[in-house]
Parts: structure tokens; C-alpha cells; sequence
């Protein structure tokens, strides 16, 4: 009988929702990205600064924040979680307006984002790199 296999650990960060939470979360993900030996830490940086923000503004509770990477192509996907029931969306464009582009900036240089419930209530927000 042979061993089972260990699943790889996610890197994760549990934060205060404060207006602190989107530098500690960019810290964070440059972290993981020298780690693995990601070299452009750039788009994501900006990716978790954006949807911590939106968690802290927006949600409920503590923010989590995980960096993984797809098996099935091999891209990073950064994910936040809160407790907040609102999901995330793209409004149209306010030229008057002094907020609500960041998603949309998101969007643009992501591979492809998504929102999932949690089964114990709010949301994971995730963003899939190019």
C-alpha cells in the first residue's frame, strides 16, 4: 500500500480588516512571488491591493488572503476571502466619479476572475494571472 500524497501548502495570510490590510497583503504576495521565483511581482501586487481594499471597504470581517498556483496550467491565482454578503462587480464608467474603476483595472490584466460563496457565509473574490 503506498503513502497518500501530501497536499502542497497554500500560502496564506489572515488580516485584520483595517486600512493597513492592502500594504501587509502586498508585502505578502512579493513575498510568496520571490519565493517561487516570480521575477514580475507587479500585476500582483496590484491584484490584492484591489481586492483588499474592496474587502475592507465592502465586507465583513477579517480578510484572507491565499496565493496558489492553477495545476491544470500552472498560472497564480490570488484569492480574498471576508465574511461580506455583497459580491463584487464592474459598474459602468462615472466620469464624475472619484472610485469604482479598480475592478475594472483588475479585469483588464487578469486571466480570468470569478467570485465563490462560502458555505459558512461571504465570498472569495479570485484572480487567475496572466
Amino acid at each position: 500500500m503506498s503513502a497518500p500524497v501530501k497536499a502542497p501548502e497554500i500560502p496564506t495570510l489572515v488580516l485584520e480588516s483595517t486600512d493597513r490590510a492592502a500594504g501587509v497583503a502586498r508585502g505578502f504576495v512579493a513575498g510568496v512571488f520571490a519565493e517561487w521565483g516570480v521575477a514580475d511581482d507587479y500585476v500582483g501586487r496590484l491584484v490584492v491591493c484591489e481586492l483588499v481594499t474592496n474587502s475592507y471597504l465592502h465586507g465583513e470581517g477579517p480578510i484572507v488572503v491565499r496565493v496558489l498556483r492553477d495545476e491544470r496550467d500552472g498560472r497564480l491565482v490570488i484569492e480574498v476571502w471576508d465574511g461580506g454578503e455583497g459580491r463584487p462587480e464592474i459598474v459602468s464608467e462615472n466620469l464624475t466619479a472619484t472610485s469604482g474603476r479598480g475592478l475594472a483595472l483588475v479585469v483588464e490584466m487578469a486571466w480570468a476572475w470569478g467570485v465563490r460563496p462560502l458555505n459558512e457565509g461571504g465570498k472569495i473574490v479570485w484572480v487567475k494571472l496572466r
